[in-house]
């Protein structure tokens, strides 16, 4: 069985993303890792080839720019990573310039990919989520963040990275998934706050027009931590790959994780997740199969 990895890249010097991190978080995993580069204006390209595997492929990619609508350059650039995928992989890994696999899961992902490769009615895997928010200390836990997401797909080019690259779909349709029970750890709001707010008021050109983007400028200039709605301490373990960027962590974020920033309705739906494992209303980017 042979397993390809995919991902895609824009400007990750400049919005320090853990680009490497991420990459070499599923190397293990994978016999090939395509990796597509887009026109940056820092040292993105020399970041990936200092990764020095066999197993990355680069190639180099041209952003579009004047695709606005709901980041769908994201997906674009997704799908050119993924098209390039060897046609003799059965399962290839997607992993986001700010997502890293904790090594804890290879074995788990490794399983699932053997027991559902003969059973063509699964068309991908999902993988669980930590948001890590503010720090390496903080997980968001609010109904607002997804819980689970499609990270798995079969080598299927009918598949097509979905909107904003959240999730995928085949013709139209939801994949039919299965459980791993890995987990991927997300650190995209994990960064001082000056870069998070350079990154926020970029990705806004990916999602809006000249005109919003005017109309909106006075709030695209601050970014506050604390405005987060619930944050929960986290007790688990990092992955290896992301133990140096954690030690070098050089900003302070406190927060009091008791205090919850939430409307009536919302608090009580909180409150019977946390209770019974109950989420009412839960989106789902995919149909899990029995």
């Amino acid at each position: 069985m042979k397993v390809s990895g995919f991902t895609m890249v824009r400007n990750a010097v400049k919005f320090d993303y853990p680009v490497v991190e991420s990459i070499s978080s599923i190397l293990p995993l994978c016999d090939e890792v395509i990796v597509a580069v887009g026109n940056s204006e820092d040292g993105t390209r020399a970041l990936v080839e200092s990764i020095a595997s066999p197993k990355i492929r680069i190639i180099d990619t041209l952003w579009d720019d004047s695709l606005r609508k709901g980041g769908e350059v994201l997906a674009v650039e997704t799908n050119k990573a993924f098209d390039v995928v060897s046609p003799d992989s059965t399962w290839a890994i997607y992993i986001q310039a700010d997502e890293v696999m904790h090594e804890g899961s290879y074995e788990k992902i490794r399983k699932a990919m053997k027991k559902w490769e003969p059973h063509a009615e699964v068309e991908g895997l999902v993988v669980d989520y930590l948001h890590f928010y503010g720090s390496y200390d903080f997980i968001a836990d609010s109904r607002k963040w997804y819980r689970k997401e499609v990270r798995i797909i079969r080598n299927d080019k009918k598949i097509r990275s979905y909107k904003d690259a959240q999730g995928f779909r085949k013709e139209g349709k939801k994949l039919r998934v299965k459980p791993t029970c890995a987990t991927v750890c997300h650190y995209g709001w994990v960064k001082p706050p000056e870069i998070i707010r350079s990154k926020l008021k970029y990705f806004h050109t990916l999602w809006h027009d000249e005109e919003w983007m005017k109309k909106n400028k006075a709030g695209l200039e601050s970014f506050d931590y604390s405005g987060i709605d619930s944050l929960a301490i986290f007790r688990g373990t990092h992955p290896t790959t992301m133990q140096k960027r954690i030690s070098g962590k050089n900003w302070k974020f406190d927060f009091d994780p008791t205090r919850k920033k939430f409307p009536l309705l919302s608090r009580f739906l909180y409150w019977l997740e946390k209770t019974t494992g109950i989420l009412i209303g839960e989106y789902r980017n995919y149909k899990i199969v029995k």
